[in-house]
């Protein structure tokens, strides 16, 4: 799938549900990956497309939480981002040094943790510069494995929202790739816009329970190359929603 493909998806995802508005302010939230990169560079590109055929004007910028991992250096990024004239910040914390103060049993960092305090320091830094939005870069591969994470670690059929409001910060988090693989994102983001990646040092990359599910969802892939957009219209079919029901709850249907 092409760049200009891509931000069709993007489209897609906005109009289907409703994510950017006019006027709107958005950080989006850099990690250095792909991903992260990708959406921010998108977005900007979506502005444009937007304001023509949508009649809404919204601004972009880029928050980079420094979380203190060791050895990661974002002067690429910074250059990019100045060299394309998208806004972008370098936002200082003490994550990693909190991280490594709340380890889990076996001492590694609590990804919970990790995800609950950046969420934090974003809509701070956020506010702090004044977006009434957060983006975020999970894509339609993300949404599927969160799916199938919940069922087996549990026990519900849940994803992430593509759009949420948090009533304790007032902020809103959107999720605009949610139409766009991470195959595609991958290959855009090396081939078409050679965007300077910038690989995590995070003691747990690649050792998580989303890395046991990502490898899992591909073998299931290899054999049945139809399952991965099968899931992904999963998530929105919810006309075809058929669980059971128990008691009360199956006489209230009734």
């Amino acid at each position: 799938m092409a760049y200009r493909q891509l931000l069709g998806a993007i489209r897609q995802a906005d109009l289907d549900y409703g994510l950017i508005a006019d006027q709107d302010r958005i950080a989006v939230g850099v990690s250095g990956g792909k991903d992260s990169l990708f959406l921010l560079t998108a977005l900007q590109q979506y502005r444009l497309i937007a304001r023509r055929y949508d009649h809404k004007d919204f601004t972009v910028m880029g928050i980079h939480l420094e979380m203190g991992f060791p050895d990661m250096d974002f002067s690429a990024v910074r250059d990019y981002m100045e060299a394309h004239q998208i806004a972008y910040v370098d936002y200082p914390t003490r994550l990693y040094d909190i991280l490594k103060l709340h380890p889990r049993r076996d001492g590694s960092i609590d990804c919970s943790l990790c995800s609950t305090l950046k969420k934090g320091a974003m809509v701070k830094a956020a506010k702090e510069y004044h977006c009434n939005k957060v983006s975020f870069a999970h894509h339609a591969d993300d949404a599927i494995e969160t799916l199938f994470m919940n069922m087996i670690y549990g026990g519900r059929i849940r994803t992430f929202e593509t759009a949420m409001h948090l009533s304790n910060s007032g902020m809103d988090f959107i999720r605009p790739l949610v139409y766009c693989f991470e195959k595609d994102i991958a290959a855009c983001a090396r081939n078409e816009l050679k965007l300077p990646v910038v690989q995590s040092t995070c003691p747990n990359d690649g050792h998580t329970k989303r890395q046991v599910i990502k490898d899992l969802l591909q073998q299931v892939y290899a054999a049945y190359p139809q399952a991965r957009q099968n899931f992904l219209t999963s998530l929105s079919n919810t006309g075809q929603l058929s669980l059971w029901v128990k008691g009360e709850d199956w006489h209230a249907r009734g």
